[in-house]
């Protein structure tokens, strides 16, 4: 399955050759290098293990330190694992770019939702405000929580305040609009989830 890490640069618009302007996300993809590979016989399935923006040694430890040293690689931030297909084959120290991917493919996005901290329950889930007037002490609460004779307790899983974001998100079927191999940037036709700056994972779409 085509994969590859990204960093989310920001959003901006373009025009397409037929004048349509689309809001597009620009994503700083790879280059990956290949610090590891597995297979069927020493680990039971075949997947590679790939390093994504270099790490000063110093901020890295020994077992790690060791890891980078044996595969003969530069010290990597980011580590993550993709499975093989049937047939493909790498070796480590290999390095995958964004021109594994074309305009008009199909792609899904995973990334890590901004974080808002701790909201209410109208930001949190939209629910309604209560009444502003005619002497309501009611605005911008949860309401009613339970029953107060049975159960006389807030069911588990009962939607209410709490902490919102810092979730992995996957957003599906988003069409990569351009590719810029020089630039190493790939250009996703809507928004994806996560900060400035956020890494994200770009695979060809399952449902595609």
């Amino acid at each position: 399955m085509k994969s590859i890490l990204g960093k989310k640069v920001g959003m901006t618009q373009i025009f397409l050759e037929d004048g349509e302007l689309i809001p597009v996300t620009v994503i700083e993809a790879g280059p990956m290098i290949v610090t590891q590979v597995k297979s069927e016989e020493t680990d039971g399935y075949n997947a590679i293990q790939v390093g994504y923006i270099d790490k000063k040694e110093s901020k890295v430890n020994k077992p790690m330190k060791g890891h980078f040293d044996k595969a003969g690689v530069g010290y990597k931030k980011h580590l993550q694992e993709f499975p093989l297909n049937e047939g493909e084959s790498y070796e480590v120290g290999a390095e995958i770019k964004v021109d594994i991917f074309e305009e008009n493919d199909k792609v899904d996005v995973f990334g890590t939702s901004k974080g808002k901290g701790t909201q209410g329950s109208i930001v949190r889930h939209n629910y309604g405000r209560g009444p502003e007037t005619h002497g309501s002490k009611s605005h911008r609460v949860a309401g009613a929580r339970s029953a107060g004779t049975y159960p006389g307790r807030v069911f588990k899983g009962t939607k209410g305040s709490g902490k919102t974001g810092n979730e992995r998100v996957t957003i599906q079927n988003l069409t990569i609009v351009r590719v810029d191999a020089d630039k190493n940037l790939i250009l996703v036709k809507g928004a994806i989830p996560g900060p400035k700056g956020g890494i994200v994972t770009i695979k060809e779409s399952v449902k595609a």
